[in-house]
């Protein structure tokens, strides 16, 4: 069996926008966003929002930060997005309040079926709960669920949901402590 990519089809696919709202949204991203000044939050949060997106108070996007389909994404409140950030939301990424991704990291909710030989679009979302940090160059698999207050360690890979107040690291990702003893994060 080969690949044939001549048969690819996404069809039943939904952007969930028109082409011409998508292209618009690229224009404004490329623009107003990515040269806006460093701390106009208020400004780039207004843009995202202008497009669809959910953005709780006081959030945090840096400007070279990047969103496929903002109409995808909701962001809680309190919440940093870093250099470089891709925000790949062919489906939905939810992220919670206090949370932190930092630089260079990648949340991707599409990927393909590897024994498909037309190579079919898969595509799952993805869950980062209230007080989850995501640290430098993470790469987060489609499906993926970050739960409270866990750490994903820089440069890590993110294969498997996160239980709640662990530390993981590594390519895959896995548990290396708690973040918090259970006393301070249950009381």
């Amino acid at each position: 069996m080969k690949i044939n990519l001549a048969n690819y089809n996404q069809s039943n696919y939904s952007r969930g926008k028109s082409g011409f709202y998508i292209l618009l949204w690229w224009i404004m991203q490329g623009t107003l966003f990515r040269f806006s000044f460093h701390n106009m939050y208020g400004w780039r949060s207004l843009l995202l929002k202008l497009f669809g997106a959910k953005i709780g108070k006081s959030v945090k996007i840096r400007p070279s930060a990047k969103f496929t389909y903002p109409w995808k994404v909701s962001i809680g409140d309190h919440t940093w997005i870093g250099d470089n950030v891709k925000l790949y939301s062919l489906d939905h990424i939810n992220i919670g309040s206090h949370c932190v991704v930092s630089q260079e990291s990648y949340l991707c909710t599409g990927s393909h079926k590897i024994d498909d030989p037309n190579f079919s679009l898969i595509t799952k979302p993805i869950v980062i709960k209230d007080g989850a940090w995501i640290a430098s160059d993470v790469f987060v698999y489609p499906g993926i669920t970050i739960n409270n207050m866990a750490v994903v360690a820089a440069r890590s890979t993110v294969t498997k949901d996160i239980p709640a107040n662990e530390v993981h690291a590594g390519n895959p990702a896995k548990y290396v402590k708690k973040r918090f003893k259970d006393e301070e994060f249950y009381g």
